[in-house]
């Protein structure tokens, strides 16, 4: 079953986005066009203390041409008046209105001028600014009792033409309220009969349960009816190639990929090099290392079903390929798009990596390490070191120990690998044809991890496991100086060795992550972003091995709206995390607040295995008992959005990629790194 939809326009309708509203004397100001028929009251209505706000009926305004457009009207009678006061975010459009509870009154507004609910009650209906006072009397809607407003969300998933009302996560909505809120809508919505209520949270999917007499959807169902996702927008041109392998499949080890194809894939692959653009058959999730390489290389990415026989005639041809919120266009390109696609590729700004040094050989504790001592160890170990420094509350990082770049260097020069890179790097057939590179790539590998190791890093790396707890597996990491870095983020380029046990392990190990240094992908990548590839080294990173219950990604970014910084986005899974990262599974999907501590449930997990540590070392799988289960509490969703907010802080970085683990309620965060693009 292909993977669920992780990025519709219901987490763009996610409260806490916030904008200044203008006041009384900007509402002319508003260009939109609106219906002639659209309602406009001219008395203030009284504040929340007493009385009633009145119904807004037509009220005749002066005479013009062209009538200014309304903040908000009494109903929605055709598609031209929705659109007129609704927003698309996502590949999908959405509306809000505000039902007076004390007079049933209903006010559709414009998103565009207000973006939260509370923001149209203060300017247009209480019209006093906002103390806090008032704020907290305005918050008490969203309990349980909703004494003067009830605020909902009106939304059209385009690509499935399907209609939904829904409450902020958060809300305390009883199903009187719910029935409230569909009979409302049924009467002042062109499309009533259409629409159904589409809970957001545990306690509104109950509630939708126990309202029998309306009819609701949950987000999974919306998901899985999607034939198309925008991932990453944007246009380009070049070679449409239909790619008949999958990580399933036969030869997928023997895929290369040249930088102007647009790749029409069977289901995501972890190991592909730049491309053009990205048409995948299975839909990944936003978080996956595939799409956060596409937002990293600036291509489209889309996910769109039955693509390879949609796109068959096209095969081999140069095409545009543009990727919209809610549909996309593959055509032949023309000359000009030709043209323009070459000047773009060719103005591609080179990323400068920072100095390395080389000389340091202290094998250096997490405990030890600031972020300055990314010279030596790589940004991936220092960001962990900076991160403890901070002596922040709320987790751990699990210890560990960095290996210098030192190190790396001279296992290339006394096994005279050093020279074999460099010829490798100066040979033109390997820098022209990819399966070449690919072929003298996996070479040098294969002779790095074969050279012995020297006997002194041998002994350093055996005195520094005793250090750590004992009987404890480790995880062996990259931490190169051309990965995590502001302009270029490496994500998914190089390997992991999990749960190794052992000196000779954990030996093997580090020379098979200094190894993945020069993977094609990793190679590619680089090339891609003009970076100079005899100044990159590696360094390894060794953790003890954390035995997740849950594990995954928080991005500190809403997935569609990049104006929205309160909502964060969450993929879990129970177990280690190592699927969630490849984008082959179906996560868990989670949109949370950290400012209002709201969860907007996407989708749960419906993975029939889980991995987990092997006790003789590595991972096994096995059933998943948990399934469709939640992978996450409430508790522990806002507590992990509370401490993604403060490593923002930390790193003055509002955009954020990282990696964490939960076993029971203790929380791990076992990499932090710039979103790179987004």
């Amino acid at each position: 079953m292909r993977h669920l939809v992780l990025v519709l326009s219901l987490v763009a309708v996610g409260c806490g986005s916030k904008k200044e509203a203008p006041g009384a004397g900007d509402v002319g100001s508003v260009s939109a066009a609106a219906p002639a028929d659209a309602a406009v009251v001219t008395a203030p209505p009284p504040d929340a203390g007493g009385g009633a706000v009145p119904d807004p009926g037509p009220v005749p305004g002066p005479a013009t041409d062209a009538p200014a457009h309304k903040m908000y009207v009494a109903g929605i009678p055709d598609a031209a008046t929705f659109e007129a006061y609704s927003k698309e975010v996502g590949g999908e459009r959405f509306g809000k209105f505000v039902l007076d509870m004390r007079t049933n009154a209903i006010y559709y507004f414009d998103v565009t001028v207000y973006p939260v609910h509370k923001d149209f009650i203060f300017a247009e209906l209480l019209k006093k600014p906002k103390t806090d006072a008032l704020v907290k009397r305005v918050n008490r809607n969203y309990y349980e009792k909703k004494p003067d407003f009830m605020m909902v969300y009106l939304v059209h998933h385009v690509n499935i033409d399907k209609w939904t009302f829904a409450y902020w996560p958060g809300d305390e909505a009883k199903p009187e309220h719910v029935r409230l809120a569909y009979r409302r809508i049924k009467e002042t919505f062109y499309l009533g009969d259409k629409v159904k209520f589409r809970p957001d949270s545990d306690h509104q999917v109950d509630v939708a349960k126990r309202t029998k007499d309306v009819p609701f959807i949950l987000n999974d169902e919306l998901y899985k009816a999607q034939a198309y996702v925008a991932f990453n927008p944007g246009t380009a041109v070049g070679k449409l190639r239909l790619v008949s392998s999958g990580p399933a499949g036969a030869g997928e080890s023997d895929l290369t990929f040249d930088p102007e194809d647009i790749v029409v894939l069977k289901t995501p692959l972890s190991d592909i090099t730049p491309v053009a653009g990205i048409i995948s058959e299975t839909f990944s999730t936003p978080l996956a290392h595939v799409s956060l390489r596409a937002k990293g290389w600036g291509i489209p990415n889309i996910g769109l079903v039955d693509a390879h026989k949609k796109l068959a005639a096209l095969d081999g041809k140069v095409v545009f390929f543009e990727a919209k919120g809610t549909s996309h266009v593959v055509r032949a390109a023309t000359d000009a798009e030709l043209a323009a696609a070459k000047a773009r590729r060719e103005a591609v700004v080179a990323v400068t990596l920072p100095d390395a040094d080389l000389a340091t050989t202290e094998l250096r504790t997490l405990a030890k390490m600031r972020e300055k001592d990314a010279a030596i160890f790589g940004p991936k170990a220092a960001n962990l070191g900076e991160i403890l420094h901070a002596k922040l509350a709320g987790f751990e990082v699990p210890a560990g120990f960095g290996i210098p770049f030192a190190y790396y260097v001279e296992h290339l020069r006394t096994s005279g690998l050093d020279k074999k890179l460099a010829a490798l790097l100066a040979d033109p057939a390997a820098q022209k044809d990819a399966n070449v590179r690919k072929q003298k790539l996996e070479q040098l590998r294969a002779e790095i991890e074969k050279a012995p190791l020297a006997a002194e890093l041998r002994a350093k790396v055996e005195a520094a496991l005793k250090a750590l707890p004992d009987n404890e597996g480790v995880f062996v990491r990259s931490s190169t100086n051309a990965e995590d870095l502001a302009t270029f983020s490496g994500a998914g380029l190089h390997d992991t060795r999990p749960n190794v046990k052992g000196l000779d392990a954990v030996c093997d190990a580090i020379k098979y992550v200094w190894a993945s240094t020069w993977t094609l992908r990793a190679y590619d990548a680089r090339a891609h972003a003009k970076i100079d590839q005899a100044k990159v080294f590696g360094s390894a990173l060794v953790q003890v091995g954390v035995p997740a219950a849950a594990a995954g990604v928080v991005a500190t970014v809403h997935p569609t709206d990049p104006s929205d910084v309160k909502n964060y986005t969450v993929n879990a899974k129970s177990g280690l995390g190592l699927a969630v990262v490849e984008g082959r599974k179906t996560p868990e999907s989670l949109i949370v607040n950290w400012f209002n501590r709201g969860v907007r449930v996407l989708s749960r997990s419906d993975e029939d295995t889980i991995l987990e540590f092997d006790e003789t070392g590595g991972v096994k799988e096995r059933p998943n008992p948990s399934k469709g289960k939640p992978v996450l509490t409430n508790a522990r969703a806002t507590h992990l959005a509370g401490v993604a907010k403060e490593l923002t802080k930390l790193f003055k970085n509002d955009k954020l990629d990282i990696e964490w683990v939960y076993v029971r309620d203790k929380l791990y965060i076992v990499q932090t790194r710039p979103l790179v693009s987004y």
